[in-house]
């Protein structure tokens, strides 16, 4: 059982809370202007690393309120709580994560493609 620690309600247990999946996906500038292959990407796909992962939460028997969790995959270990109007944590200075590059976001995966719509 996670304990995640509401920005606005403090600790509570994870059954007060909804996962509402990846955080830091941007909507898209013009989405009048997408095809339906970039719709059901924005949609659908995600990413699936294997340790820190940023998450959306919700409070939901609480306060109701959305907040980013960064949470370890492998470990389930919450290791940063955050508000959506704060900026996602440097995780470097954590114990166990020393040189760690940062957090792969779906914004980084966008900017690696290939424009013409090749290989990731």
């Amino acid at each position: 059982m996670l304990l995640l620690n509401c920005p606005w309600c403090g600790p509570r247990d994870e059954t007060e809370y909804h996962y509402g999946g990846q955080a830091h996906i941007p909507f898209p500038e013009a989405p009048g202007d997408l095809t339906d292959e970039q719709w059901a990407e924005y949609v659908f796909y995600r990413d699936n690393p294997k340790g820190p992962f940023a998450e959306r939460w919700v409070h939901s028997t609480g306060c109701r309120r959305w907040f980013n969790v960064v949470r370890d995959t492998v470990s389930y270990e919450v290791l940063a709580v955050y508000r959506i109007d704060e900026p996602r944590p440097d995780l470097s200075d954590l114990p166990g994560l020393r040189g760690l590059p940062g957090l792969p976001g779906r914004s980084d995966l966008r900017q690696s493609a290939d424009p013409a719509g090749g290989n990731r």
